[in-house]
């Protein structure tokens, strides 16, 4: 760039038939080639090899080009989903343990489960109380979780009111009872699917947790689903997790 701009038009020469010295405040003068001599190098002394010299170099270059660029492995993913398939077997007859390649067929509820999260396995005992039927976590945080309870005896939500229907969950989770008397905010709403099926749907704020509850009946059945998760995870899984909640719905008849 410095060589364009000292263009010829710009410099004064000087002139052959005089031996006065041009004056020292010309214009932009022609640069001068300057010749340098380089000297030759000293020896290498204190056991400091050329081959080491070369290995450092080449070792600030791997950790400049390292650090300067992230990893493709700490970029995000975007979520994928598996379906589960919900039996809701009674106690006497809950078998086996697992996948849901085999209840397709006998489902009578579906929800969507992030891939990589795991299922806790339901005891008998554990169903036969509190009427849980299926659950899955977090790995990372376990007690980010998604699961589904069910009463026998319910033909419709209307016209129970949903303070009454979450209380009476509550009384059979300990857990669900203590965060909705510390809560910040608890809110409701009731929505209708496709079918005309009513749905009631809550939220709740807690100071520790919130979480996500999404009630209905069918087949003489009040099934409940459940997302929670400590602050942190909500905060940085709300998309995700609202997903999980809008993705419950019972299959077949809802009479």
């Amino acid at each position: 760039m410095m060589a364009t701009l000292l263009s010829t038009s710009s410099l004064v020469s000087t002139s052959t038939s005089s031996s006065t010295k041009a004056p020292h405040t010309q214009t932009l003068s022609k640069p001068q080639q300057v010749c340098c001599i380089v000297s030759k190098p000293a020896p290498l002394t204190n056991n400091f090899s050329l081959t080491s010299a070369i290995a450092a170099a080449a070792a600030a270059v791997v950790i400049l080009s390292t650090s300067s660029s992230p990893s493709l492995a700490d970029s995000p993913t975007p979520n994928t989903y598996n379906i589960y398939y919900g039996t809701a077997a009674s106690a006497a007859n809950y078998g086996g343990y697992g996948g849901n390649s085999n209840k397709k067929d006998s489902a009578e509820y579906i929800y969507e489960v992030p891939s990589g999260w795991k299922e806790r396995q339901v005891s008998k005992i554990e169903k036969g109380t509190n009427g849980t039927d299926s659950e899955f976590y977090n790995p990372k945080k376990k007690t980010e979780r998604e699961y589904l309870t069910f009463l026998s005896g319910f033909r419709q939500l209307d016209p129970i009111p949903k303070d009454v229907v979450l209380n009476n969950l509550a009384l059979s989770d300990v857990l669900l009872l203590d965060q909705i008397s510390n809560a910040d905010s608890v809110t409701s709403q009731e929505r209708r699917d496709e079918k005309g099926q009513l749905y009631y749907d809550y939220e709740i704020n807690g100071p520790a947790s919130h979480s996500l509850i999404s009630v209905t009946c069918a087949k003489n059945k009040l099934y409940a689903h459940f997302i929670n998760a400590p602050n942190p995870e909500w905060n940085r899984d709300q998309d995700m997790l609202r997903h999980l909640h809008n993705s419950f719905q019972t299959v077949g008849s809802s009479s």
